[in-house]
C-alpha cells in the first residue's frame, strides 16, 4: 500500500518537473522566436512576423532588389572589396607571381586585381607564372560576371515603374448627402492621364470578443466608385458610414479605442510606361478628422479649362453645410 501511494506520488512529482522544465523550455522558445521576429512597416504601420527571415540567401534577387539605395550601394562595395581582398590573398600568397610587384607586399597586388577584375591592364603589373596567369584568368571571367549581375541589377531598381500618386494626409468624415462619409482625395502626380484606376480602401480594427480577447480585424469598406476609366486630375474616394459599413457610429474617440487603421491600394495603368503602377497608403486613428472636409483643389479657368493644384490636395476647411465632390466619386446608380 504504502509503495503504491509512493509510486503514486513518484509519478506525480516526476510530471511537475517535467511540467516545470517544459514551461521554462517554452517560456525560452518564446524569447528566442521574439528575438528572431522580423520588423516590418507598412508605411507607419509596424508588425512582425516569426519564422521569415529577412535575409534570405536563397532569394539574392529578392534581396537585392528590396534593399534601399544606401544598402543596396554599401553592398555592392562591400562585396567589391572582398573579392578583390580574396584575390590579391592569392596573388600574395606566392611571390613572383604577377611581375612587377613587390614581394609580400599587399597593396600591389590589391591594386592589380583591381586592374584585373575591371579588365583594364594597364600593363605595369602582369601575371609572371603559371600559377598567376590561371589566377588571373578565374578573375577575369568572374569579373565579367560580376559586371553583368550589377549592371542588371541596377537597371531593375532604375526601370521600377511608380505611379507618382499624391496623397491627402488626412482622411475626413463629413456629411455628403446627408450621410456621414468617410472621404479620402488622391492626385494624379504625373503630367499624363492614367487609365483602368481601380482603388481599394480596407480599415484594421481591435475587435474585442464575448470572451474579452481581443484580436484584429481587417474588413474592406465599399466605396462609392472603386473605378476610374481615366484619372487625369484627382479622385476622391468615398465610403458611406451606413448600416452596412463597418464604421457605422463610430467617433473619434471610437475610432482611436479600435485603432483603426486604413489601407488604400490603388492599381493603374500607365499608357506612357505600358505598364500597371500602383501604391499604397495608410492612415492611422489621428490621421482621421471627424467634422472636416476637402477644399477645392480643382478650379475652372476662364477659357473653361480645369486646374487641378496638387498642392491643396490635403488641404481641409469645415463641414459647415452641404457640398459637393468634383467629378468621379459616386456610383452611376446614386446619382439616377
Amino acid at each position: 500500500m504504502l509503495k503504491a501511494v509512493w509510486r503514486i506520488n513518484s509519478k506525480g512529482t516526476g510530471q511537475k518537473g517535467r511540467g516545470k522544465r517544459d514551461g521554462a523550455k517554452g517560456t525560452g522558445m518564446q524569447r528566442n522566436l521574439h528575438k528572431q521576429a522580423a520588423r516590418v512597416r507598412l508605411g507607419s504601420y509596424e508588425f512582425k512576423k516569426k519564422g521569415a527571415s529577412r535575409f534570405d540567401m536563397r532569394d539574392p534577387y529578392h534581396l537585392a532588389v528590396a534593399l534601399t539605395w544606401p544598402q543596396f550601394l554599401a553592398t555592392l562595395l562591400a562585396i567589391y572589396l572582398l573579392v578583390n581582398i580574396a584575390f590579391a590573398a592569392l596573388f600574395w600568397l606566392v611571390p613572383g607571381a604577377v611581375a612587377s610587384a613587390r614581394p609580400h607586399n599587399f597593396g600591389d597586388v590589391f591594386f592589380f586585381s583591381i586592374e584585373t577584375l575591371a579588365t583594364v591592364g594597364y600593363g605595369e603589373m602582369y601575371p609572371a607564372t603559371l600559377y598567376g596567369h590561371v589566377i588571373a584568368a578565374i578573375e577575369i571571367v568572374g569579373g565579367l560576371g560580376f559586371t553583368a549581375i550589377v549592371t542588371g541589377l541596377t537597371f531593375v531598381r532604375f526601370s521600377r515603374p511608380r505611379a507618382k500618386l499624391v496623397f491627402a494626409a488626412n482622411p475626413v468624415v463629413a456629411t455628403h448627402n446627408g450621410k456621414p462619409t468617410l472621404m479620402l482625395r488622391v492626385g494624379n502626380g504625373r503630367l499624363g492621364v492614367l487609365l483602368d484606376a481601380v482603388a481599394k480602401l480596407n480599415v484594421l480594427l481591435s475587435v474585442a470578443t464575448p470572451e474579452g480577447r481581443h484580436f484584429r480585424r481587417a474588413q474592406e469598406l465599399r466605396l462609392e466608385r472603386a473605378h476610374l476609366p481615366a484619372f487625369p486630375l484627382t479622385w476622391t474616394l468615398m465610403h458611406v458610414l451606413d448600416e452596412r459599413s463597418p464604421l457605422r457610429g463610430y467617433d473619434a474617440g471610437r475610432v482611436i479605442a479600435a485603432r483603426a487603421q486604413l489601407f488604400v491600394t490603388i492599381e493603374a495603368r500607365d499608357p506612357t510606361l505600358a505598364t500597371v503602377v500602383h501604391d499604397i497608403r495608410n492612415y492611422t486613428p489621428d490621421d482621421i478628422r471627424f467634422g472636416m472636409r476637402y477644399a477645392d483643389a480643382v478650379i475652372i479657368a476662364e477659357d473653361g479649362t480645369p486646374v487641378a493644384d496638387l498642392t491643396r490636395i490635403g488641404v481641409l476647411e469645415p463641414d459647415t453645410g452641404e457640398h459637393l465632390e468634383p467629378g468621379w466619386t459616386e456610383r452611376e446608380e446614386a446619382l439616377e
